[in-house]
């Protein structure tokens, strides 16, 4: 298994990890920003991205975008092939989409929305921590991405203050060390985990009213 920054010769996988992760996002019941196979293909080409190989079989990506001038950055689109799930790969990804973005973007701040506690675990081990949508980006181009998702309508009738996703944030002017948060979360997680259960059951009311 290889994790390695992307370039051209990869762009051959955009369309299998497009698929991908529209079935994901169905299968979990969640809604994801879509991403098309040519602009997955061009994060591909330009080294914006991270993707996980064994052999010539894709096993998973990661891609990173920028906001208002490079203020923020947003680790996007994490998925990890079926066959190589719980096996680590989604945390070596993480790992090397963080530093990616530090390397380019060592001012930046970092942030990333997730509905899964796993992710959340990850995130918290590099240092993220939970925070509220209004210290993200105010880039309007970032939340219009949102609008391909079967959240957004409880996304803007919330005012983009709340969704079902949780905002996760590392800011490297202002954070704590990787150990701090990862203790925080691995205090904290029965309440995360319960929040999220919750958020999710109100989405499914919503819908089911609607």
């Amino acid at each position: 298994m290889i994790i390695t920054v992307s370039n051209s010769t990869h762009t051959i996988y955009a369309e299998q990890i497009c698929e991908e992760m529209a079935a994901s996002a169905k299968a979990r019941g969640t809604g994801i920003a879509k991403r098309s196979p040519e602009y997955v293909a061009k994060k591909l080409e330009q080294g914006e991205a991270v993707i996980a190989l064994d052999g010539e079989k894709w096993a998973g990506f990661c891609y990173i975008e920028t906001w208002q001038h490079g203020e923020f950055v947003a680790n996007s689109g994490l998925i990890v092939s079926p066959d190589y799930r719980k096996h680590g790969v989604a945390k070596g990804i993480k790992q090397k989409i963080f530093e990616l973005s530090r390397s380019k973007y060592p001012n930046a701040k970092i942030f990333g929305l997730t509905t899964g506690l796993a992710v959340m675990k990850i995130n918290s081990d590099l240092g993220y921590e939970p925070v509220t949508y209004s210290e993200l980006t105010t880039d309007e181009t970032f939340w219009a991405s949102c609008k391909s998702c079967v959240n957004y309508d409880i996304l803007t009738s919330k005012d983009r203050k709340n969704c079902l996703c949780t905002a996760m944030l590392y800011d490297p002017k202002d954070h704590y060390t990787p150990a701090e948060t990862a203790l925080h979360f691995k205090q904290k997680s029965k309440v995360y985990e319960r929040l999220l259960r919750i958020k999710k059951q109100l989405v499914k009311n919503i819908l089911f009213f609607v």
